[in-house]
């Protein structure tokens, strides 16, 4: 039902409970005049608070210094990093590539970690590998990057992990996606992980 269809049922109720007699021009009248007001009126967008020492005025709250609940121990700011990983989904792969018309994979992940506003991370997978600090696949965390031996040489391929086992990275065959460290391919090649710390 739309919000119109909701307001013609409501004026429609009400005029069918509306008393009779000599003040019901009246009553019907204010008893119209609040049911359009209800329908029309929106609910206060945000919440306010009284603020203590005024003179009863409304004020919102001040603002306190806090850090954002979806900042990582790390210092990553998960939303800033998935919004920037999100930019590149679906872009073709490129060797040597660092733009959104083509990319490899450790130009995504200097080029993501730079956008999120990130510790700047050198350009290849090899320098990539060396410019963290060692973390167990079991400790992984949100933002860390994760290594692979792709071609014979260690590292060769690198990804941003997520969570659940999922990193994102610039695959060959697919361009930028996400892949899964469970599956056997990535399994089998995995060699390690790095956490850049700020």
């Amino acid at each position: 039902m739309t919000r119109r269809s909701l307001h013609r049922a409501s004026v429609k109720g009400a005029l069918e409970f509306l008393p009779s007699g000599p003040a019901a021009p009246i009553i019907g009248a204010v008893l119209l005049a609040v049911t359009i007001w209800g329908c029309g009126s929106t609910a206060p967008r945000f919440r306010t608070a009284e603020v203590p020492g005024t003179t009863g005025e409304r004020r919102t709250p001040p603002r306190t210094e806090r850090t954002y609940p979806n900042l990582t121990p790390q210092g990553i700011h998960r939303d800033r990093l998935l919004l920037e990983l999100a930019g590149y989904l679906g872009v073709p792969y490129e060797y040597g590539g660092t733009t959104k018309r083509g990319i490899d994979c450790s130009g995504l992940t200097q080029r993501v970690y730079q956008g999120a506003l990130l510790p700047k991370l050198p350009r290849s997978t090899a320098e990539q590998f060396r410019a963290g600090r060692p973390v167990e696949a079991e400790s992984l965390m949100f933002g860390d990057l994760v290594f692979f031996n792709t071609t014979g040489t260690i590292p060769s391929h690198v990804g941003i992990y997520i969570e659940d086992d999922l990193f994102a990275h610039a695959s060959v065959t697919n361009g930028v996606t996400f892949g899964s460290l469970e599956a056997e391919y990535y399994r089998e090649r995995y060699v390690g992980a790095r956490r850049i710390v700020r």
